[in-house]
């Protein structure tokens, strides 16, 4: 796959500690390259339980709090473009309950909006269990390369 000139924004509504933007803009790059799928724009967006709550309830009628929602924005067989919401206010809930860091809990979720955007699923118990398989592999690439 040729390089890429991959635009990656984030975009902090709600107070988040994000550290090393930029090798995090350029492990997220080689993510999608890792699994083959060409990347042209990516947007996240951290936010409230309140915004994503609303965003839940206008575009995919759930009524419930998440801790992330990815939209897709290219057409099919182009690349990538998408926009994902974080609540960072379930990411610290979702730290607390699993026993990790804030940090770790963080970079799980962007990597899963990320993975989501190269097709992987979470509905089923097989497609969250591989979903999971994929968040462990790429924390772990990423804490490797510190």
């Amino acid at each position: 796959m040729p390089p890429t000139n991959a635009k990656i924004q984030f975009h902090i509504l709600q107070p988040v500690s994000l550290r090393e933007r930029t090798r995090l803009k350029q492990f997220i790059v080689k993510l999608f390259r890792q699994e083959k799928k060409p990347l042209a724009e990516l947007s996240y967006i951290f936010c409230s339980d309140q915004y994503l709550l609303d965003i839940n309830r206008q575009f995919l009628q759930h009524d419930f709090y998440t801790d992330i929602i990815t939209f897709p924005l290219s057409d099919p067989g182009q690349p990538i473009s998408g926009e994902i919401y974080i609540s960072v206010d379930r990411v610290r809930d979702n730290a607390r309950e699993f026993g990790s860091s804030i940090r770790q809990e963080l970079l799980r979720v962007i990597f899963h909006g990320a993975l989501h955007l190269c097709g992987y699923k979470d509905k089923s118990l097989r497609d969250e269990k591989l979903m999971r398989k994929m968040e462990d592999k790429y924390l772990a690439l990423y804490n490797r390369s510190t």
